[in-house]
């Protein structure tokens, strides 16, 4: 009885102790500076070779991720027997050789037009038609079939290309179904003046390989408006069309992301998820620079976000939250944010589940004393970033820099775009300018380049506002107003 009674106290009094841990001491316990240039170190390594898609670096990185996931008891998602969610990619060379010709109008591949999608090959068609912007409300099965259609680029409200783009694969999906023989997109776009989407679209590319049943002959081409004869014909849609390309190349392979859960705390809020994401990929090899390197680590692009979320691991592993913690680790970002888009297109957990993601990604920084948070006021738990910072002795800063547009050029925009809040948190910096360009994407950006000191707070701070937004009672949301404001609405069913 007595000995009972002893072991019971002892258990009261140590869980006594844990409860009366705070936030900052929970993670000052499981995070030191050489923790954290353990895992840079090893990311950014010269013996990764800069981590590049498909790439055995990157494989290598993966496996560093995933045993990482296996010391700390995270769980593998439902319907997962590992913690590789394999993401379907293709490799796309672009065709050598091409042309369009319709009556005397004559178009030549990589000058008038680009080939987004298709097989080399030749389609002879009798007639083509115009179906504005190609949206599901534009395209009648009945007079689709046999034809080319002709669209407009984007939906009409969107002005990015970037948004355009995304936007094709499905439209091109319409066109397959109601038995379409090729679609025409009509590009026009100030913010990428066509010259210079010709001379991306001419390189090898990389996009997601969604598994389309393929067509044979189907071509899905982008052409320019500045042949206004050839415009003014192919809009009107009469006579026969005659396409044809040669050289180009479709090459299909996968890339993991890797996933991983543990449980939450409380008995309702464990139902909910806070996402904890970074890319592990960068860029590869590459051109050398004065000292002759030629590899591009990728220590702050993104080896040190992917540290961030490795501390998270560890952290709630040991002092788990009320809400359970998500963790992603995305291939492919450098190619297109390719990772996040394939997870949310195939998640393994329902996506009005997850209440946040807190996505870090980072091109540098030229301030330590401060964290910028891409998307700081666009949610309704700013208020824990800015909290957590001060805790640590940095001070959280919204994007000084709008015009670079980086809320939309992070993984994180995937999960705003289905409605989930999700800012990027990144290393302070109060301009886009000469201070971070000197190591962004270059051969300089090694593990011994960056200050230890000031990485060590950024990321206790990361975890110290992941760890108040998953314990706050009240569901994290965008602001009003915010442009994902009525996505998320739709999402949540609020």
């Amino acid at each position: 009885m007595k000995k009972s009674i002893v072991l019971f106290a002892l258990f009261f009094i140590s869980y006594s102790f844990v409860s009366a841990q705070s936030d900052r001491e929970m993670i000052e316990e499981t995070l030191s500076e050489n923790d954290l240039r353990a895992h840079i170190g090893f990311l950014a390594s010269d013996a990764l070779k800069g981590r590049d898609v498909r790439s055995d670096g990157l494989a290598a990185a993966a496996a560093y991720l995933s045993s990482n996931f296996q010391m700390y008891g995270v769980k593998k998602m439902p319907g997962m027997d590992s913690y590789y969610q394999q993401v379907g990619l293709k490799s796309v060379t672009p065709p050598s050789a091409g042309f369009i010709k319709v009556k005397d109008v004559s178009l030549k591949h990589g000058e008038d037009f680009i080939q987004l999608d298709g097989n080399n090959g030749s389609i002879l068609a009798k007639k083509f038609l115009f179906v504005n912007h190609g949206m599901e409300a534009d395209i009648n099965p009945k007079k689709a079939k046999g034809k080319i259609l002709v669209a407009l680029c984007g939906d009409g409200e969107e002005e990015n290309p970037q948004a355009w783009f995304g936007m094709a694969a499905s439209k091109r999906k319409r066109a397959k179904e109601a038995g379409a023989l090729g679609l025409i997109e009509i590009y026009q776009n100030a913010q990428l003046p066509w010259k210079f989407l010709t001379s991306f679209a001419m390189r090898t590319s990389m996009v997601l390989d969604e598994g389309e049943e393929d067509v044979a002959d189907f071509q899905h081409l982008w052409m320019s408006t500045t042949d206004e004869k050839a415009l003014e014909v192919i809009k009107k849609g009469k006579g026969k069309i005659d396409i044809s390309v040669k050289g180009s190349e479709i090459d299909r392979f996968k890339s993991p992301n890797v996933v991983g859960w543990i449980e939450g705390t409380d008995p309702e809020l464990k139902d909910e998820f806070v996402i904890y994401s970074a890319h592990y990929d960068h860029i590869g090899i590459g051109r050398a620079d004065e000292e002759g390197d030629s590899i591009y680590n990728g220590t702050r692009d993104n080896a040190i976000g992917v540290s961030g979320v490795l501390a998270a691991v560890k952290n709630l592993s040991k002092y788990p939250t009320k809400r359970s913690a998500l963790f992603i680790l995305f291939t492919a970002e450098e190619k297109g944010l390719l990772g996040s888009k394939w997870f949310v297109e195939h998640p393994p957990v329902d996506l009005d589940k997850v209440a946040y993601c807190f996505n870090i990604d980072n091109a540098g920084y030229n301030n330590t004393e401060l964290v910028t948070v891409f998307g700081l006021g666009r949610t309704t738990v700013g208020k824990h970033m800015i909290n957590a910072c001060k805790e640590f002795g940095l001070r959280a800063i919204d994007d000084p820099a709008p015009e670079q547009n980086l809320f939309d050029r992070s993984d994180n925009v995937n999960f705003a775009k289905k409605g989930i809040p999700a800012p990027t948190f990144s290393m302070g910096f109060d301009a886009f300018d000469d201070r971070i360009f000197k190591y962004y994407h270059q051969a300089n950006d090694n593990p011994d380049s960056v200050d230890y000191e000031y990485i060590l707070k950024y990321v206790q701070s990361f975890l110290l506002s992941g760890r108040l937004i998953a314990n706050d009672p009240a569901k994290p949301f965008w602001t009003e107003g915010d442009k994902y404001y009525d996505a998320g609405k739709a999402l949540y069913g609020n």
